[in-house]
C-alpha cells in the first residue's frame, strides 16, 4: 500500500513537471507578428510647464511629468561612446538621464539629454537637455524608459514628423508649440531575452533567443569587485541603472547607496583614454567580440535594445514575466545556485571575487493591462 502511494506521488510530480515545462515552450514558442510593430511614443513638448506623455500600442494617454527645463544647444563634444550610436536615435538610456545622438561630427557624438529635475549626469551639461518633473528611475526614467536604438523626431504643430537638426545648428531646430518624438520599440520576446556570463577569462556569454543559447561574445577580463558608478543611488540591488552602446552598469546597493559594477565592449576599454582603469581595477568586466566578428560596441544584445526598467511605485500597463518590466541581473558564487546579487556600496575590490557566473533576464512586452 504504502508503495503504491509513493509511485502515485512521482507520476504526480512527474506530470506536473512536463506540464510546466509544456507551457514555458508553449511562452518561448508564441511570438506573434504584432508585437514586432509595436510602438511606446514618447512626447516631451518643447514648452515649459506642458505634460511629457507615453502613447502606449492601443492609444491610451499616461502622463510622465512636466516640463520644468528646455534645452538651449546641443552637447559637442560629447561622452566618447555615444559616436557608436545610429545618428537620430537614443544612444543612452538610463534611470538618471536619456542621451539622444543628433550625429557624428569629427568622430565624436553631439548629443542632447533628457533628465528629471533632480539628478545627477555629468554627460548632460547646463543648457543642453529638457529637464522632466519626474523622480529618477520611475516613469520615462524608469518602466517607459526607451530602448537604445530608438528613433526620435521632431513632431510639428501639424503632427507632421521631421528629421533632428543638422550638424551646422548647436541648437535644435524646434520651437514652441512642437514635441520631441521618440518612437521606442518594445521588447520583444523573438530577441535574447537572457544572457549567461561566465566570470572568468575567456568566459562565454550566451545570448538565449527562440532558436536557443548563442555564444556571442567571450569575457577578456573578468569583474571581482563593487564601484562608485554615479547614478547608481537612483536604482536598485540587481538593477540596470544605464546601458548604452559601449556600457551596462548595474546597481548593487540599495536605492539612495552608490554602488555598481559595469560591463563594456573591448574596443571601447582599448581606444577610450577615460577607461584606462578599467584594465587596473575589479570593478570592470570587459568582453570581445568572436574571431572574425565586428566590434561589439552599439550592437544587440548587450549594447542596443537594453533598458533600465522600473522600480518603486511605478504603475505599469504590462507585464513581464516574473518580474514585469524590470531587467533582473542574477549570480552564481563558487559555482551555486542563481540568486540575487549581494547589497553592496561603495568601493570594495573584491566584493565578487568568488562570482563565477552572471545572468541578465530581460523584458519583453508580455501583455497589456487594462486600468
Amino acid at each position: 500500500m504504502k508503495n503504491q502511494i509513493v509511485k502515485k506521488r512521482i507520476m504526480k510530480n512527474w506530470k506536473l513537471r512536463l506540464f510546466a515545462l509544456s507551457c514555458f515552450a508553449a511562452c518561448l514558442c508564441s511570438t506573434p507578428a504584432a508585437w514586432a510593430q509595436d510602438v511606446l511614443l514618447l512626447r516631451v513638448p518643447f514648452e515649459k510647464n506642458a505634460m511629457a506623455t507615453a502613447t502606449l500600442p492601443d492609444g491610451r494617454l499616461v502622463p510622465l511629468g512636466a516640463v520644468r527645463a528646455l534645452p538651449v544647444k546641443t552637447n559637442w563634444p560629447a561622452y566618447t561612446a555615444s559616436k557608436w550610436g545610429v545618428p537620430q536615435t537614443v544612444c543612452a538610456t538610463a534611470v538618471n538621464a536619456i542621451h539622444i545622438l543628433v550625429d557624428v561630427e569629427k568622430d565624436r557624438g553631439r548629443i542632447f539629454s533628457v533628465v528629471p529635475t533632480v539628478t545627477v549626469a555629468p554627460a548632460a551639461p547646463q543648457g543642453a537637455f529638457f529637464a522632466i518633473d519626474s523622480p529618477a528611475g520611475t516613469g520615462i526614467f524608469g518602466g517607459f524608459a526607451p530602448l537604445t536604438g530608438s528613433k526620435v523626431f521632431i513632431e510639428g504643430k501639424d503632427g507632421a514628423k521631421r528629421p533632428l537638426a543638422p550638424l551646422s545648428h548647436e541648437a535644435l531646430s524646434i520651437e514652441e508649440g512642437e514635441s520631441l518624438l521618440i518612437e521606442s520599440a518594445l521588447p520583444d520576446r523573438t530577441d535574447a531575452w537572457m544572457v549567461d556570463i561566465e566570470n572568468r577569462p575567456g568566459g562565454r556569454v550566451l545570448a538565449w533567443t527562440k532558436d536557443g543559447p548563442k555564444v556571442v561574445a567571450r569575457v577578456v577580463r573578468p569583474v571581482g569587485g563593487v564601484g562608485r558608478f554615479g547614478g547608481t543611488e537612483f536604482q536598485g540591488v540587481g538593477r540596470i541603472r544605464a546601458s548604452h552602446t559601449g556600457v551596462i552598469d548595474v546597481a548593487t546597493a540599495p536605492r539612495g547607496q552608490v554602488g555598481g559594477i559595469q560591463i563594456m565592449p573591448l574596443t571601447h576599454a582599448l581606444t577610450s583614454s577615460e577607461m584606462a582603469s578599467a584594465w587596473k581595477l575589479t570593478q570592470w568586466m570587459i568582453v570581445a567580440p568572436l574571431p572574425g566578428k565586428g566590434p561589439l560596441e552599439g550592437t544587440p544584445p548587450l549594447f542596443k535594445g537594453l533598458l533600465p526598467g522600473s522600480q518603486l511605485d511605478d504603475k505599469l500597463p504590462d507585464v513581464w514575466s516574473t518580474y514585469g518590466r524590470k531587467p533582473l541581473v542574477l549570480g552564481r558564487f563558487d559555482g551555486g545556485v542563481w540568486k540575487t546579487l549581494p547589497p553592496v556600496a561603495g568601493k570594495v575590490d573584491d566584493a565578487l571575487r568568488a562570482l563565477t557566473h552572471l545572468r541578465i533576464y530581460y523584458p519583453f512586452w508580455e501583455e497589456l493591462q487594462r486600468p
